[in-house]
């Protein structure tokens, strides 16, 4: 997969041809990565804030069901790792020169965006309901950690959504470009200023006679003697005309 679609010619899977160059100004400005970052923080807040106050003396705070702090732990710690690695495949992206594997780069990105919106969705309803559940002591010790978790697995449902947004635009858009670099016209030799071979010459046809309609003149056919040998004899012989 060029970097400049088919044939190397332009920009593929939103990208342009490969150049060897890496400009952060320019990678920090994408969208996919503001949204990543994003992604990333709140990912470290989610379990940063179970892992610290989401257990009391070996007691999950959410309503004492241990695999609610274990869901969350592990689904902000396996975003906060896939988050890592899709930053880096974005920050060489421009630089996969092969069309298929800027292809695949973006599939992978659209498969783990769309599995962590759901699993960040499953996460805040869980955590959400054992919460409600829950019987709060007086101590009142770490509920803004416990809360802020809940809080935060709703905005990555939100971050990430929007990530797999963004690269089903992208999926679309490459898909789409490939499509109509192999069906242009030019490509295809059919244009009048394609440079291509010239067309045909049509075949001479036969001519209606105007005096005799029912008869046709061949257009291959020779006038009437003129195959004879037309050349003056030499000297200054002529012929006797009566």
């Amino acid at each position: 997969m060029d970097g400049g679609g088919v044939g190397g010619g332009g920009g593929a899977y939103g990208a342009g041809k490969a150049s060897g160059t890496f400009d952060a100004i320019v990678f920090a400005k994408k969208p996919q990565v503001i949204l990543r970052v994003v992604s990333w923080l709140f990912s470290i807040i989610v379990f940063g804030c179970i892992s610290s106050q989401g257990w009391e003396k070996d007691q999950c705070r959410y309503n004492g069901d241990a695999n609610a702090c274990g869901f969350g732990t592990v689904i902000g710690v396996l975003a906060f790792l896939g988050t890592m690695i899709l930053l880096a495949v974005d920050a060489i992206f421009d630089n996969i020169s092969g069309v298929q594997h800027r292809k695949y780069a973006v599939m992978a990105d659209m498969g783990f965006s769309g599995t962590w919106t759901f699993f960040w969705f499953v996460c805040f309803c869980y955590l959400a309901d054992t919460w409600r559940r829950t019987e709060v002591d007086d101590s009142e010790w770490g509920e803004s950690g416990v809360e802020a978790a809940i809080v935060f697995s709703l905005f990555s449902v939100g971050t990430f959504a929007g990530l797999t947004a963004l690269a089903v635009l992208r999926y679309r858009k490459g898909v789409t470009e490939q499509f109509t670099a192999g069906y242009e016209p030019d490509v295809l030799g059919a244009g009048p200023q394609s440079g291509g071979p010239a067309p045909y010459p049509s075949y001479a046809t036969a001519e209606q006679d105007s005096a005799d309609p029912f008869r046709k003149t061949d257009p291959y056919q020779p006038p009437p003697f003129g195959g004879q040998d037309q050349r003056q004899p030499p000297g200054d012989f002529r012929p006797v005309t009566y």
